[in-house]
């Protein structure tokens, strides 16, 4: 039999779309399964691989230096984690410092959206923690489903574009079908969890939804400030780490903000 051709014209990355809402779907699978130290391994891991990228990316003639940061970041991850204080902001920072004191392009760029992914590697293990696994697959669903339904809305309607310098594929169309779906993620939620859970979660769903799109944006923005199609080649075809995982880093983000306020598990009930 013959293999099926890939997508062409506007569904072109209907493929790579496919597998980055299964590679999330993996990661909640795999959270339910670990959980514990081994949950928190995995992060540290990623953590320190989408380190790595970032800084291969604004700083492609430096071979070693990557590597080294990458390390770097995962211990110093794992320091913040061990600690629990406001010294851990201090590790958490390590990276972003490293970044700005080190030749490369936007540098400044680079140290904050480090410092997004730091933040977002601590914050999936404290919320596991916290929360449990009920957290962590409410933050993979909302992202897989503002990211599908996102994706179908905005090449069947087209129209205006969200923010065409930076993305020029996003439209307003499939960011707003993004929050509708990421709506109905809470909705279920809250049928699901039966009378304790808040009916907040609908709205902050799509809010959060708000956030991984952001995110998404922010990987684009620093891929194109670099001229690189990808982050890296590690996932042959369909880019690397951190072209699967930036949506979820401003998911992540955002609830740690608005953890801030409030405990954000708090919503779903006992």
């Amino acid at each position: 039999m013959d293999p099926v051709p890939a997508p062409s014209g506007k569904w072109s990355d209907l493929r790579t779309r496919i597998l980055s809402a299964i590679v999330m779907v993996a990661v909640g699978a795999v959270e339910i399964w670990l959980g514990g130290s081994a949950f928190a391994a995995l992060v540290v891991a990623l953590t320190g691989v989408m380190i790595w990228e970032l800084a291969t990316m604004t700083a492609p003639h430096r071979q070693r230096s990557p590597v080294m940061l990458a390390v770097a970041a995962s211990v110093a991850l794992v320091a913040a984690l061990v600690l629990r204080t406001d010294v851990a902001a201090l590790f958490l920072a390590g990276p972003s410092v490293a970044l700005l004191m080190t030749p490369r392009r936007d540098r400044r760029l680079a140290a904050a959206y480090a410092l997004a992914i730091m933040l977002a590697g601590y914050g999936l293990i404290d919320l596991r923690e916290t929360g449990g696994t009920t957290v962590i697959l409410w933050l993979v669903a909302v992202v897989v489903a503002s990211d599908v339904l996102g994706y179908f809305a905005g090449r069947m309607l087209g129209g205006p574009k969200f923010w065409e310098r930076v993305s020029p594929k996003k439209t307003w169309s499939g960011t707003v079908a993004g929050w509708i779906g990421a709506a109905l993620v809470g909705l279920v939620m809250v049928m699901v969890m039966g009378a304790g859970a808040s009916w907040l979660l609908v709205p902050l769903s799509a809010l959060v939804a708000f956030a991984g799109q952001l995110g998404d944006i922010a990987e684009s923005w620093v891929k194109r400030r670099a001229g690189v199609k990808d982050a890296s080649n590690l996932i042959p075809g369909h880019g690397g780490v951190l072209d699967r995982f930036d949506a979820l880093i401003g998911a992540v983000v955002a609830v740690l903000a608005l953890g801030l306020l409030a405990p954000v598990h708090g919503l779903f009930g006992g």
